[in-house]
């Protein structure tokens, strides 16, 4: 099918995302406020408000972001939402300094990691294959490859889940990675990979909204 509606090539960036709901409407079947809500209109929070984020709001986000598919159904993804002052003053040392002041006011920062002891959870996950259980085991790099790579999946879903809830996500992998796994997973089996700022976006929020590639910069048909 061809489209009637034109993308302009290195247009201004919130004029092109008005465009690009246009055509979402026009050919995708999500409404055109979710298609808003979730891609085109949400941004990356530098700055929140005090308003509180409920745990019901995170349990929400959480059985919503474990749908979408992984490999070989593995869910590598462990979250931690960090929601106290004892938990933040351990956090805060550990996140870049050029972070700290975003992350000292989101109202619940969200530690993702995977969890490289994934394979003992396959015979319940993927019931029809038990056995993929023992291919993993003993290959501890392997394990951590798919892992890091699922994990990455996941958490471009928990990201979309937050925005679902109405929420701002601020992700960030400047932060003390080893650290936070010797502070918070000392005895798990789990490796951090990014932290996430949540809360409604507060005083001057976004820096300005950058470009993104046009479409045959990064689309093929054959």
């Amino acid at each position: 099918m061809t489209s009637t509606t034109e993308i302009p090539a290195s247009e201004d960036p919130s004029t092109a995302s008005l465009a690009v709901e246009k055509l979402a409407a026009d050919h995708l079947v999500l409404d055109p406020a979710a298609v808003a809500l979730l891609f085109t209109q949400a941004r990356t929070a530098n700055a929140f408000s005090d308003e509180p984020v409920s745990r019901d709001q995170l349990r929400a986000i959480t059985e919503l972001a474990k749908w979408p598919p992984t490999s070989a159904n593995i869910n590598p993804l462990r979250i931690t939402f960090v929601t106290t002052p004892e938990g933040r003053a351990r956090l805060l040392p550990l996140i870049s300094e050029g972070n700290r002041a975003k992350t000292e006011s989101a109202p619940v920062v969200a530690i993702l990691a995977v969890d490289v002891d994934f394979h003992d959870r396959l015979p319940q996950l993927f019931p029809a294959r038990p056995e993929m259980r023992d291919v993993f085991t003993g290959d501890p790099e392997r394990r951590a490859e798919v892992a890091r790579f699922n994990g990455a999946l996941q958490t471009a879903y928990f990201i979309l889940a937050v925005r679902a809830a109405g929420l701002a996500a601020g992700p960030m992998a400047g932060f003390d990675a080893a650290g936070v796994d010797a502070e918070f997973f000392p005895d798990r089996s789990y490796r951090s990979i990014l932290v996430v700022n949540i809360g409604k976006p507060g005083a001057n929020p976004w820096f300005p909204r950058l470009p993104r590639l046009d479409h045959d910069d990064y689309v093929d048909y054959l």
